[in-house]
């Protein structure tokens, strides 16, 4: 879907795929599988490191499981998993999220989980019959469903505009002296988005 809006996209497997990353996305898929993944690869610090300087995170279904604190600790809640059921008890629902206009979006609820506790830095942005399905901290923006099921693409649109946003900010900041750590190879035009652990920007996945 981020492909569509004219995204670049790629995928994310070990730590080096993360450079240049203007955005990440983290997909639903199995939490404990991708946990092992994550773990095997060394992905953990990382990803941290990558969300604590403000590159906008999106994270879907297991994609906001992994996000929270008993896992990569990036946002500041806790999940609870299959909060609507198993497989069988999957679910459509028109539902009204915060900051995103023109009515409510369609989400396709599989096997998905609620938040169950947040802090106060975390934004609720919508619920089902009184349980967090959607939340944003900072950059970072979880959904309990599957945006990518729908034909609806505000939810993608909204993350590509933060990612815009935080490139922006970036490049409006001068740059450290080369002595101070700086990578004088890098190239900062180059950002790609990152989703399943691949990444969405204007390079995004």
């Amino acid at each position: 879907m981020l492909g569509a809006l004219e995204a670049d996209v790629r995928e994310v497997r070990v730590p080096a795929d993360l450079d240049g990353l203007d955005g990440l996305v983290i997909p639903g898929g199995e939490s404990t599988t991708m946990t092992l993944g994550v773990e095997r690869e060394g992905l953990g610090s990382p990803l941290r490191e990558l969300a604590a300087r403000g590159t906008p995170v999106l994270g879907t279904c297991a994609g906001l499981i992994m996000l929270d604190r008993d896992h990569l600790g990036v946002m500041d809640l806790t999940c609870e998993r299959n909060a609507f059921g198993r497989q069988v008890r999957s679910f459509e629902a028109d539902l009204r999220i915060r900051g995103v206009k023109d009515g409510p979006v369609r989400a396709v609820f599989i096997r998905a989980p609620a938040i169950a506790e947040h802090g106060p830095a975390v934004e609720i942005l919508a619920a089902v019959d009184g349980r967090p399905v959607a939340a944003r901290q900072g950059s970072v923006l979880a959904v309990a469903f599957h945006p990518e099921l729908g034909a609806d693409t505000r939810l993608h649109e909204a993350f590509l505009a933060l990612v815009r946003r935080a490139r922006q900010s970036a490049a409006a900041t001068p740059a450290p002296p080369a002595d101070a750590g700086a990578d004088a190879d890098a190239d900062p035009g180059s950002g790609a988005i990152l989703d399943t652990c691949a990444s969405p920007s204007p390079a995004t996945s």
